[in-house]
């Protein structure tokens, strides 16, 4: 699409079809709560000095946090700058130029914009700001998706069958590695930080919209709980996981337990054991010392073994509440062989 004048306020929709370098003027507190995720960080305040600017303005009037926000910002203008020609000499481009945003589409970003163009750049405001995108972000979920469900018993390989699927007619999403968590007790070992909820909600609502753009047939999603640690999984997209047809993988229990030894052996037995003691009640006292004990001994597979009738019976039950399941024996199978036994399976209509 052909770029608006400088200085334009653009709709979400084009906003994103721009491809400068986005800039989140917000507060670093504002930022790691949740932002678009190409956007990096440049604050026109601290935390500290947007509270007191906000308090002004709730306070004494627009005008006074107007004349606050220029007494803040002024000495820091010669920084603000050379933080801007940095950004923008990253990219190879002759028309040097940013996209924009702050919470509402307000008085930063319009201030920060107006600091570009001082030193020649060119500025794209996001119109109604973050929170506008956030709308966007929420409508996401609201669409009809063809959603095909990848589930399986604990060490099944769900997640790397799903990772090696290169298939243009299929978009994965990977809602373990976008939240950073596996999903149960252990789920968290061996993961970066979590983003929070709203990030999360973000960078999925994201990889809908790359679904809809690369004109994919259908989106292969791991089962999952609701939640993923401190990460929940929207309501609506959660809805239409549950109503989806299911691809089971079926694993022999023996590989089941290598491949779980793979993932968790690499950790401290302290977060292994503390792992454990977060699920001893529903475990029972027995299977809960077995498995401290295999832990305490190094004895992977035992500890393993110890605990999959916890985590197996509950998936039982889960899968219990769907009809619309095509198991599949994949066992002894490689990743390749997996999935074009999955490919070349006459599976269940969307």
């Amino acid at each position: 699409m052909s770029e608006k004048p400088t200085n334009s306020n653009y709709p979400v929709t084009d906003f994103r079809n721009l491809t400068n370098p986005i800039v989140d003027v917000r507060s670093p507190f504002e930022f790691s709560q949740g932002h678009w995720p190409e956007a990096i960080n440049i604050p026109l305040f601290s935390d500290i000095e947007r509270e007191t600017i906000g308090k002004s303005y709730k306070k004494e009037s627009r005008l006074k946090a107007i004349f606050n926000g220029l007494k803040v910002t002024l000495p820091k203008t010669k920084k603000l700058l050379e933080i801007i020609q940095e950004t923008t000499q990253k990219r190879e481009s002759i028309n040097k130029s940013l996209r924009i945003y702050c919470s509402r589409g307000g008085m930063r970003s319009s201030a920060f914009a107006w600091l570009a163009r001082t030193i020649g750049i060119k500025t794209y405001l996001l119109q109604g700001g973050y929170k506008s995108y956030r709308k966007w972000v929420l409508n996401q979920f609201e669409s009809d998706l063809p959603i095909r469900l990848i589930a399986g018993k604990t060490g099944t390989r769900k997640t790397d069958l799903l990772n090696y699927i290169k298939n243009e007619s299929i978009h994965v999403i990977d809602l373990e590695g976008i939240a950073n968590h596996r999903g149960s007790s252990f789920g968290s070992l061996g993961m970066d930080k979590q983003p929070t909820t709203q990030q999360f909600e973000n960078i999925l609502a994201e990889s809908l919209y790359k679904f809809q753009k690369n004109n994919a047939i259908e989106i292969w999603i791991e089962a999952e709980s609701s939640n993923l640690g401190k990460c929940r999984i929207p309501n609506s997209l959660y809805t239409k996981m549950k109503k989806a047809p299911i691809i089971e993988i079926i694993k022999s229990k023996d590989e089941r337990i290598e491949n779980l030894v793979d993932i968790y052996s690499q950790n401290s037995q302290t977060e292994l054991k503390d792992a454990v003691n977060r699920i001893s009640k529903r475990l029972g006292p027995q299977r809960t010392k077995e498995a401290l004990d295999a832990i305490e001994k190094k004895e992977w597979s035992h500890a393993c073994e110890a605990m999959l009738n916890y985590y197996d019976k509950c998936y039982e039950y889960e899968l219990k509440k769907t009809e619309n399941i095509n198991s599949i024996d994949l066992s002894g199978l490689s990743l390749k062989l997996s999935l074009n036994r999955i490919l070349n399976y006459k599976l269940n209509p969307l």
